[in-house]
């Protein structure tokens, strides 16, 4: 099963808004073939609590302009690991020390990595 382009752009969009905060070492996953329900994982990381939680409000402002609603929200209130829930993508905003501890490219290994084509800036000449 590959990924619907429905689901790319998803990602894209996501890790677009995740960029423009700061979101650092972002990968994706396409997880739709071991877990039915969700298409890809991105995981960004934050460098502090307050860089976390802006990673994921924007993230959250951005796919709700594209008419994408926001099922479920995890871990705002810590800002350490923020985990959202859109059905076809579920977005991790971690911590640095979040995200090595528990590793989830580890667990995701296997899965094909889903490429993120993020915006350039445009050169000034």
């Amino acid at each position: 099963m590959t990924l619907a382009d429905s689901s790319v752009e998803l990602v894209q969009l996501a890790a677009a808004a995740a960029d423009a905060k700061g979101g650092e070492d972002l990968v994706a996953f396409d997880v739709s073939e071991p877990l039915p329900l969700v298409d890809a994982f991105l995981l960004v990381t934050g460098s502090s609590e307050r860089n976390v939680a802006a990673i994921a409000d924007e993230v959250e402002e951005r796919l709700l302009e594209a008419g994408v609603k926001r099922l479920r929200r995890e871990g705002r209130s810590e800002a350490r690991w923020i985990l959202l829930d859109f059905g076809d993508l579920v977005v991790h905003v971690f911590h640095e020390e979040e995200r090595t501890f528990y590793g989830l490219e580890r667990l995701w290994k296997d899965c094909p990595i889903v490429p993120i084509q993020l915006p350039t800036a445009a050169a000034t000449e």
